[in-house]
């Protein structure tokens, strides 16, 4: 254990009451338990509250606006802009504030291959959030600590999470009190005002979305990812509810991983070290993986027992309905060593359509897939307030819009050139509802959803004949390996053929009405994937 009051690492100087420096697991849950930030599970887990802010606030999010970033962030919703004034005097408020306060720093790196890999030095005064961050990032060998400074020193971002510090909007410049601000230039990520870990994990890779792009040609991802015995990739995007983690998550494949990745010219790598996964509802019969990865060195964030024991109740969502894991990587006995794949042979698009018009398999084009992933589709049955029942759709770009410091084109027209160069298989699975919309329909069986994967994975549906979708010009299989092949063209699904066509048009406009706002900056290719819809 290394125990110090005066330290300078990388681009600042950090002073604090004491510092501890990259302790192991062992030692930071025994500091948790002494700080009474958590208790421990009877599996040895340590379960901690995030407080006030159970989620990712992202009104509360904001990048430096300077030269650097200027003319190449995308400004609007997303990202809001913050002056390098502000910017700099709550980075001092900040340092002052840690003066009399025990510090927890580690080191750590994002991103698996090591040619892209970011350095990251980590202060954190919670002894939880600093095990969430030994964790979720990959942790160095001792030879690499060795190194760490002279190595990476130009290529370090540091975190700086506090969660007892709140701004002062008036006079700091934020929104409310509490918030997290990244600067690209000084590499630096201050938050504070919030307990929720997962503002570290998602701050971090806003980082290398921004910096990966532009700076290597390498296109991150917000999508998990797995490899086949014979060393084939495959990648799975989707928006939460869509499966991406249930259907990634194969006994006869590796996992690479759950949430981000980076696509070089060599390899499909995890910028994670670890996986962060929800638990509400979780069960062994259901998700097996994840729940006995629940063990000590584990974090469980609001969560509770069983009344009258330490047995965590996973269906308590007294605290809310986004409880939640972080464990490292290799508690899940089928994940690879290093998070490192080859070229990928087959993407999958995971979307759940409650309208019940998509097909559960359909091959894409290039462009169809530039644009399926810029539009980022999935759709939520809205709530019976009111006996509102109607089906919503939802649209977040490239799977991740929240965390996309570029225009969402930038990363659709990289993704393109790495379809086109490495001949990949793209592929919409519709994980919703079949034979008709919300109320009428049935949600496709999770048995069916795989063999299709499985039969796309193992090259059976190169064997078969497709038809064209006439409205969303998809490619249907005809005939699919241990699938009635009834099910495969979703309007043969339907009783009302008149009906499905209406509500595949409705779909279709609502596709087009939500692009309107990329159209300027998409080229012809990602235009001929649009929908057609004939009067």
């Amino acid at each position: 254990m290394e125990i110090l009051t005066d330290i300078t690492r990388t681009k600042l100087s950090i002073k604090a009451k004491e510092i501890f420096h990259n302790l192991s697991p062992a030692e930071l849950i025994e500091a948790a338990l002494q700080n009474g930030e958590g208790v421990l599970t009877d599996t040895g887990a340590l379960m901690c509250d995030t407080g006030k802010f159970t989620g990712r606030s992202p009104k509360d999010k904001f990048l430096v606006c300077d030269d650097k970033t200027e003319n190449t962030v995308w400004w609007g919703d997303v990202n809001f802009k913050f002056t390098s004034e502000k910017f700099d005097a709550l980075l001092e408020k900040m340092l002052v504030f840690l003066e009399d306060k025990t510090v927890y720093m580690r080191q750590a790196f994002a991103g698996a291959n090591p040619d892209y890999r970011l350095n990251l030095e980590i202060i954190n005064t919670k002894a939880w959030h600093n095990l969430f961050c030994n964790n979720m990032f990959i942790r160095p060998t001792e030879k690499e600590l060795e190194n760490f400074e002279q190595d990476g020193r130009n290529n370090t971002f540091t975190i700086i999470c506090i969660p007892e510090f709140e701004a002062n909007p008036a006079v700091d410049g934020t929104r409310q009190a509490n918030f997290t601000i990244l600067d690209m230039t000084r590499r630096i990520l201050l938050i504070g005002g919030t307990g929720y870990a997962g503002e570290m994990k998602k701050g971090i890779f806003t980082v290398l979305n921004y910096l990966l792009p532009q700076e290597n040609g390498v296109l991150s991802m917000h999508c998990s990812a797995n490899i086949g015995k014979e060393g084939d990739t495959a990648i799975f995007f989707g928006l939460s509810g869509t499966g991406k983690t249930t259907l990634s998550a194969d006994p006869n494949r590796g996992l690479i991983g759950d949430d981000e990745h980076g696509w070089s010219e060599t390899s499909v790598f995890n910028f994670e070290g670890g996986c962060y996964a929800k638990v509400i509802d979780l069960s062994r019969e259901k998700e097996p993986e994840i729940f006995d990865a629940i063990r000590y060195g584990t974090i469980v964030e609001n969560t509770r027992f069983i009344a009258g024991t330490r047995e965590v109740d996973y269906h308590n969502n007294s605290v809310t309905e986004n409880t939640r894991t972080a464990y490292p990587i290799h508690y899940i006995p089928n994940a690879v060593e290093p998070s490192v794949g080859g070229m990928p042979k087959n993407i999958f698009f995971l979307t759940y359509d409650a309208f019940g018009v998509l097909p559960p398999i359909s091959k894409l084009s290039v462009g169809q897939a530039m644009y399926h992933f810029i539009s980022g589709y999935t759709s939520k049955v809205a709530g019976t307030e009111m006996g509102v029942k109607e089906p919503q759709a939802t649209f977040s770009a490239c799977f991740g819009a929240a965390f996309l410091p570029l225009h969402p084109t930038k990363y659709a027209s990289l993704l393109g050139e790495k379809i086109h160069h490495n001949k990949v298989n793209v592929w919409l699975i519709n994980t919703g509802l079949t034979g008709g919309s919300y109320g009428v329909g049935s949600r496709i069986k999770l048995s069916n959803t795989r063999a299709m994967i499985t039969a796309a994975l193992n090259g059976d549906l190169n064997k078969v004949s497709f038809t064209r979708h006439p409205i969303f010009g998809m490619m249907i299989p005809e005939h699919c390996p241990y699938v009635v092949s009834d099910i495969l063209n979703p309007k043969n699904t339907w009783v009302d053929k008149d009906l499905y066509n209406v509500t595949a048009k409705k779909l279709a406009n609502m596709f087009q009405n939500n692009f309107e706002k990329y159209a300027d900056f998409a080229d012809e290719e990602i235009l001929a994937g649009s929908p057609l819809i004939n009067d």
